[in-house]
């Protein structure tokens, strides 16, 4: 062999044997980006506030502090913070979210968001979604916006204005005649002072009942969502969306920047069906059947309100998941999370909040 032809064979076999190390890489990349969820569809972390600087009310206050550190947490880290009706027609029309995609959503119109929240989410250039309940902000309590104050948000842009019914009323303790009066009482204000009827809906609370979420599909509502923890992905259920809430208490920087990096937790054939326990057993017989490629389920850690530590887990064959509590959910609201570390150091998180009927009288 000459020996500009031998040159020639050692040049080929390094790059079949470079291209072979380049390809197992990649491949290597591509097992690993789908374990965490970047090569799917992606996933949406929700926020929900309440109050700021109200440090009297620390149950649904957020500090000022906590609120600039979760605001400079997403203007610097590795997050894109999008508009949640850009969210949810990602979720309409199956098209992929970015990884940690997240959003903000606040509850009720109270006055600190015009005062506090606003000028900061303004200059930060973070888009929020405002819920309001249409009777408080008519009554002119003294802690609530004005419409003139939500008419200049709106003007102001990147501002959506969700509906949160009327009377901020618990929803699951009515029938579906007495929610419509609520609700369409408040589409008709909204429609007189801002000149358009929200489409996308938050439960009051955070509780709904199977009636409840059928009852806002029906009316033609985009989404709908609760007060339950976990990421949001293409495929979920539209009208039983999660959002992390944050206070004082749980608003800290370390539990914000570990929801802003929660990873999806898809599951089937969750029961109970209906999160309104009247006559079903309490506790509820939470279980579900997963329904990603989720590995190390032996490490599945779930936790209720009101125990100490985790629950009793139980599989079913290798997808099914059976959660028994130790004690029932007084009545009220109950929530049970069930969480996974992925191997990306980021969790998969499953919440689910339950609404307790008080006991019935006789």
């Amino acid at each position: 062999m000459r020996f500009r032809d031998k040159l020639l064979c050692e040049g080929a076999r390094k790059i079949v044997f470079l291209t072979a190390l380049l390809c197992g890489v990649v491949n290597y990349a591509v097992a690993r980006a789908a374990e965490t969820g970047q090569i799917a569809a992606g996933s949406a972390t929700i926020f929900i506030y309440h109050r700021f600087g109200e440090d009297d009310i620390p149950r649904t206050n957020t500090t000022i502090a906590q609120f600039e550190a979760h605001l400079a947490e997403i203007s610097a880290g590795d997050y894109t913070p999008m508009a949640l009706p850009d969210i949810i027609a990602a979720l309409e029309n199956g098209t992929p979210l970015p990884d940690r995609a997240v959003a903000i959503t606040i509850d009720d119109g109270y006055l600190s968001v015009y005062a506090q929240a606003w000028p900061r989410l303004r200059d930060a250039g973070i888009p929020f979604t405002l819920f309001l309940s249409t009777d408080s902000i008519d009554a002119e309590y003294k802690s609530f916006m004005r419409w003139d104050h939500v008419r200049e948000m709106v003007a102001g842009g990147n501002v959506t204005i969700g509906h949160h019914g009327a009377a901020h009323q618990h929803m699951p303790h009515y029938d579906d005649a007495r929610n419509l009066v609520d609700i369409r009482r408040a589409s008709l204000r909204f429609k007189e002072e801002l000149g358009f009827v929200p489409d996308i809906f938050a439960y009051p609370y955070g509780e709904y009942s199977l009636a409840n979420r059928d009852q806002i599909a029906e009316l033609g509502f985009r989404a709908a969502f609760g007060q339950h923890s976990g990421a949001i992905y293409p495929g979920m259920a539209r009208f039983e969306l999660p959002r992390f809430p944050m206070n004082q208490q749980f608003g800290d920087i370390d539990r914000f920047r570990l929801a802003a990096n929660a990873l999806p937790f898809p599951v089937t054939d969750v029961t109970p069906l209906d999160t309104y326990i009247v006559t079903d057993p309490n506790p509820p017989r939470f279980g579900f059947t997963v329904a990603g490629e989720l590995r190390g389920l032996d490490r599945l850690n779930c936790f209720a309100s009101g125990h100490d530590g985790p629950l009793k887990v139980a599989f079913l064959g290798e997808k099914r998941v059976e959660v028994r509590m130790r004690r029932p959910f007084a009545p009220g609201r109950g929530r049970i999370n069930c969480t996974l570390l992925d191997r990306s150091g980021r969790w998969h998180w499953l919440g689910r909040q339950f609404v307790i009927a008080p006991p019935r009288e006789g």
